[in-house]
């Protein structure tokens, strides 16, 4: 089941899920929830940023993607797809090599799965 977060009245902006009880708010400094909260706004508005901001990710799956957000000694990552109703968020976690843990990818395709399952 996912929580509709944001919803402007005029409804000219995909809404952003976030799958409830499974994805954790990580303790990034406050310029980079701004920058994330700039370029999922992008999202929302149907935009797709660039390089090296978002990346696809179709070890995922269709419409997947990554985005990237350098933090003061960090780099965090935000993995979400892309639907033709809303941009669900599938995972928030600090990278600390080139490649995604495989457990992460495992992750997110359950979380797929179970987004699938629960709509209506």
């Amino acid at each position: 089941m996912s929580v509709l977060t944001y919803l402007l009245p005029d409804y000219t902006f995909k809404p952003i899920r976030w799958l409830h009880g499974e994805i954790k708010t990580p303790p990034m400094s406050t310029a980079a929830r701004r920058e994330m909260g700039m370029l999922l706004r992008e999202l929302q508005e149907g935009e797709m940023p660039a390089m090296p901001h978002s990346r696809p990710m179709s070890c995922i799956g269709i419409h997947c993607h990554e985005l990237r957000v350098n933090d003061e000694n960090k780099t965090w990552r935000l993995i979400y797809r892309i639907d033709p109703d809303a941009i669900v968020i599938l995972e928030v976690f600090e990278k600390k090599t080139r490649q995604t843990p495989r457990a992460m990818i495992e992750n997110c395709r359950r979380r797929i799965k179970f987004y699938e399952a629960s709509k209506p």
